[in-house]
């Protein structure tokens, strides 16, 4: 059976930034919990940081330029956090290497998870196109990533992983 990566608040976990989740009630999802599918995590936790903390952004820039040493993820208040995001998005992949996982469900807007979205590093709220640090660094070892409003077309891709 195919393990799916989900963003723990995804699943309901109080780990984001606020101390709150971003709960997705899905059949799909529930169907995968059950099967015992969903390996969860949350790369920022996972980093050791805390709960709440500080919101983070990139700074203008994207994930693949955090990677690649162009950009930093910052937060509100200034302080450079750019390690610990490439420390939980290593976590992460070590996570699908360790499972097999060939498909994440991540949240989207995230600095670590957005996979299609994410904030301008301004704090003003200003989406733009980009990936979050986790999604460019799974995507960058072949993981197909989608966000919490593509469960149908992930749906798909496990069924198509696993013929």
């Amino acid at each position: 059976m195919k393990k799916v990566l989900m963003s723990a608040c995804l699943l309901g976990k109080k780990v984001r930034y606020d101390g709150g989740s971003l709960s997705v009630n899905d059949r799909l999802i529930e169907r995968w919990v059950s099967e015992g599918r969903v390996v969860s995590v949350c790369p920022e936790v996972e980093a050791g940081m805390s709960i709440p903390r500080q919101p983070a952004e990139i700074f203008k820039g994207s994930g693949n330029g955090v990677l690649d040493g162009e950009d930093d993820v910052v937060e509100k208040r200034g302080g450079i956090v750019t390690d610990d995001f490439i420390s939980g998005a290593s976590i992460a992949l070590e996570l699908c290497n360790k499972f097999n996982i060939e498909i994440a469900i991540l949240a989207e807007f995230s600095p670590s998870c957005g996979s299609s979205f994410i904030y301008d590093g301004s704090f003003s709220g200003n989406r733009i196109p980009g990936m979050g640090v986790t999604a460019a660094l799974l995507r960058r070892h072949g993981i197909k990533v989608f966000s919490q409003y593509e469960i149908a077309n992930a749906h798909k891709a496990i069924h198509a992983a696993s013929e």
